[in-house]
């Protein structure tokens, strides 16, 4: 529910109206500008009879938001967001690459990665230290040993890092070993505990879709960190589910636009879980760029042959470099700066 008040009403006034709605057990967001005193009740307020409300003295207008999602809504926010991580901007024109590991294997394995994206233009560090897997005997992940190792790379390479996070539980220690982005898997997209904890943080935190998730179920799952008034959110694009299996999802590109009409919140796309093929990224890496998507997360391996975990979706750094040299030459076509 949005609520205009009169251009003469008192700042008393409009306090009674916004402790009326505290009384219902609603929070608000201040939208006003210059021209006008706005505010954004949030909550549920179908209950709440629109005859009083206006009652007050101070109510000029009241438009009711039709979308489940409030905080994640343009309606109330109609400025896109731009996450700051570490210095570096997600968001408001700029086209963000985030490379590294599908899994952090060795100090050494990291730090050759990470100097070569780097080198690259990649800013943000990736690696999987906690790694959920769909079959229980697949590596796991170095767990804190992991963090520990993309610590020492954030400090050696000043580039913040982002890595995935799987339970509630080990929130403190993410925080304790400096993460900067957390990152939100497929499988977790609804796990709606963590989410209420991420929500409690004041971090960024990256929401990848759930692989069968409709939009409206992302932007909800998005909703539940907002709402626990953490604003820092970053939807990630990864594919979903079909009945093909030539690739390992399908890159839902259109899912960029539709962001981009419903939400403030900014939207990178991860091509590599997208296709599951090394020699698809590029072209999808275009494809999100000339869409509007604010950047992309891309898995980089120096011997995919030898990976862990991903390797038939890594790109060797070179590849990798490469994509780059083409990104920026398209970028600007896109109104976009890498």
């Amino acid at each position: 529910m949005i609520i205009r008040m009169k251009k003469n009403a008192t700042q008393k006034q409009i306090e009674a109206v916004l402790n009326f709605f505290s009384s219902k057990g609603c929070t608000y967001k201040d939208a006003s500008s210059a021209d006008v005193s706005l505010y954004g009740i949030i909550g549920d307020t179908k209950s709440i009879m629109e005859s009083d409300v206006y009652a007050f003295e101070a109510v000029d207008k009241i438009t009711r938001i039709q979308e489940p999602y409030k905080k994640a809504s343009k309606t109330l926010h109609p400025e896109p967001t731009i996450i700051d991580v570490s210095g570096v901007k997600i968001g408001g024109g700029t086209f963000t690459i985030m490379a590294g590991p599908c899994s952090v294997e060795s100090k050494e394995q990291l730090f050759n990665i990470a100097d070569a994206v780097k080198q690259s233009g990649a800013k943000i560090l990736r690696g999987g230290a906690y790694k959920p897997r769909t079959s229980p005997y697949a590596f796991q992940g170095l767990g804190e040993v992991g963090l520990d190792i993309l610590a020492a790379a954030k400090k050696e390479y000043h580039l913040p890092i982002v890595t995935e996070i799987y339970s509630a539980e080990l929130i403190p220690l993410f925080l304790e070993k400096g993460v900067d982005i957390f990152q939100v898997g497929a499988r977790n997209m609804q796990n709606y505990d963590l989410l209420k904890a991420l929500g409690k943080i004041r971090k960024p935190v990256m929401l990848k879709r759930g692989m069968d998730a409709t939009i409206e179920e992302w932007l909800l799952a998005a909703e539940y960190i907002l709402a626990g008034g953490n604003e820092q959110v970053i939807l990630c694009e990864r594919g979903i589910k079909t009945f093909d299996r030539y690739t390992r999802n399908c890159l839902d590109i259109q899912a960029v636009l539709a962001i981009k009409q419903l939400s403030h919140l900014p939207i990178i796309v991860d091509p590599s879980h997208a296709s599951g093929r090394y020699d698809m990224i590029e072209d999808l890496a275009k494809a999100a760029l000339v869409v509007g998507a604010d950047g992309i997360i891309v898995e980089v391996h120096n011997h995919p042959e030898c990976a862990l975990s991903d390797g038939a979706q890594s790109l060797k750094p070179e590849k990798f470099d490469h994509m780059v040299k083409e990104l920026e030459k398209l970028a600007p076509l896109c109104g976009k700066t890498l």
